[in-house]
């Protein structure tokens, strides 16, 4: 099937110094295209993967499961590392599970955590029900678009493959156990009106990590999806920030005037609310 338009992965060469987004579950790097611009104009190498079985119609990722999701971001961090001399990881919740298992994973290798509102585990009925309902049940409500901004839009699929859910819970419980090995400073911000990652997901992982530098900041007036929130500004000023401090002289900002360094044929933004 081919890739929904501004569903494509966003890579850009800058500086020494690289990024790796990590979209999340049944989304696509619309989400993160925002923050990828940002941080591409800003003179660092970026690279935003399109997950397996992601963008293009739900049932594709019914044949896909946290290994290949977990394969696509671990093959663009070490491509990173051959490019840059350093590297931090970031993502919005299911990808920010990533983030963390690529932290813990491949320790010194990264720099640096940025996380987004992230995820932990399953709650409620699904957790226990997956086993069983996904053999029922192809599919249920999605979960994409939760943004408190007016028509903001997150290109994601509308149903939520169970096969694909039952997946990401394993994936979940693997990435908790991984989480006392997080060492590296970290970034988490989180949204208190979150309809889809309760805030003891956030919390979970705060309390696991053993990171020492670690910094919480709270998006007030945000959804799910901050990346295209009316806290998007913050989250990017604040990843910048957060690089330019253990990364000094890595971040470079950019002239008045929008130039090539945002990315420019590296794929269509898709949609308004990309932008």
């Amino acid at each position: 099937m081919p890739v929904l338009p501004g569903a494509e992965p966003f890579r850009h060469e800058g500086g020494e110094v690289g990024v790796l987004l990590c979209h999340g579950f049944t989304g696509s790097p619309q989400s993160l295209r925002p923050w990828a611009r940002y941080l591409a104009e800003r003179d660092l190498t970026v690279a935003l993967p399109l997950l397996p079985g992601h963008g293009t119609r739900w049932e594709d990722m019914q044949v896909t499961g946290w290994q290949d999701w977990y394969a696509e971001v671990d093959r663009e961090l070490r491509a990173l590392r051959e490019r840059c001399a350093r590297v931090f990881v970031a993502g919005l919740s299911m990808g920010g599970a990533l983030a963390l298992r690529l932290a813990a994973k491949h320790g010194d290798a990264v720099s640096g955590v940025v996380v987004v509102n992230p995820a932990n585990r399953m709650h409620g009925v699904a957790q226990h029900a997956l086993p069983v309902l996904r053999h029922l049940v192809p599919a249920t409500k999605g979960i994409a678009s939760d943004i408190a901004k007016p028509l903001g839009a997150e290109l994601g699929y509308d149903r939520v493959p169970l096969h694909a859910a039952h997946s990401l819970r394993t994936f979940f419980r693997l990435a908790d156990g991984d989480l006392p090995q997080v060492t590296q400073p970290l970034l988490l911000l989180r949204s208190p009106q979150d309809h889809v990652v309760p805030p003891a997901d956030s919390a979970r992982i705060l309390g696991r990590v053993s990171s020492t530098d670690v910094t919480e900041i709270l998006l007030e007036q945000s959804y799910h999806v901050a990346t295209l929130d009316h806290d998007a500004d913050r989250i990017f000023a604040e990843s910048v920030a957060f690089i330019g401090r253990l990364a000094p002289g890595s971040v470079k900002e950019p002239d008045a005037a929008p130039g090539p360094g945002s990315g420019a044929g590296l794929g269509e933004e898709g949609t308004a609310a990309g932008d």
